[in-house]
């Protein structure tokens, strides 16, 4: 299940069904889980810990240092959980000190080629980036979150749950959770209907967050007013209370349709 040609630290930590393959590289402090698929010519350097039955393709680099300039070496971690894919030349990077030290993907996710995930970013499960998609550090994604290619989000950035990025979008606030935004700079678009109904949403539920989000994007009111007049609602479905968190949530402001700003 490895190949002659792969080189594997001794101090590597192998699960049981292993495959690495052809000029690989794992080095020390990395943990593979089980059943986990490495192919040719994949850099994975530690400390990192990846969990069950992930697959990773050639050319990906996992667990690198980030070339941030404020990192000097400081001992960092790169977290990955179960199922995830990790396509051609992907980019991943563990954590810096001046955040939480490590950087966290969780289950299922889908990384097409080219994708860059930065150091002290926190990625949720079922989440999809295509092509050449790029998130800097720090930024926060929510679960199945969808990235369109040559999509970008600069640092300190949180992009909410069941959002869905339009490609080659650069996204410069904060996206609450179950929007569509795209454009460069992005621009709120509206909700991400398509991807709830995909999920499993009733149209009743989807209707509750249609009035949520005219509250906060149609009725002219500030962040705080519009947040204030969800809370009720919000009592009652907890997908309101996650699109409110997220809005609450938000330091840099968030994302608004074009020409139209209100934050206070």
């Amino acid at each position: 299940m490895i190949d002659a040609r792969a080189i594997v630290d001794p101090s590597a930590r192998l699960g049981e069904g292993v495959e690495i393959g052809p000029w690989s590289i794992v080095g020390p402090d990395v943990e593979l889980g089980d059943g986990c698929q490495v192919g040719p010519h994949v850099i994975i350097k530690g400390p990192t810990i990846i969990g069950r039955h992930n697959r990773i393709f050639q050319f990906s680099s996992v667990g690198e240092d980030t070339p941030a300039l404020a990192y000097h070496g400081e001992p960092t971690t790169l977290i990955i959980g179960d199922n995830n894919i990790i396509r051609e030349g992907v980019t991943i990077h563990r954590g810096m000190v001046q955040d939480e030290s490590t950087t966290v993907i969780g289950n299922d996710c889908l990384f097409m080629a080219y994708v860059h995930v930065g150091h002290d970013c926190v990625v949720g499960n079922n989440v999809i980036m295509a092509n050449n998609a790029s998130i800097s550090g720090h930024v926060h994604v929510g679960d199945y979150a969808n990235f369109g290619g040559y999509s970008g989000v600069p640092q300190h950035r949180r992009i909410g749950a069941h959002t869905h990025i339009a490609g080659m979008s650069l996204v410069l606030k904060d996206v609450p959770a179950y929007m569509t935004v795209g454009g460069n700079p992005a621009s709120a678009i509206g909700l991400n209907i398509e991807g709830m109904r995909r999920r499993g949403f009733s149209e009743d539920l989807i209707k509750v967050l249609r009035d949520a989000h005219k509250t906060v994007y149609r009725k002219g009111l500030t962040v705080k007013e519009a947040c204030s007049q969800l809370e009720d609602v919000a009592e009652q479905y907890p997908e309101v209370r996650l699109f409110v968190d997220s809005i609450q949530a938000s330091s840099v402001g968030i994302i608004r349709p074009r020409g139209r700003s209100r934050e206070e």
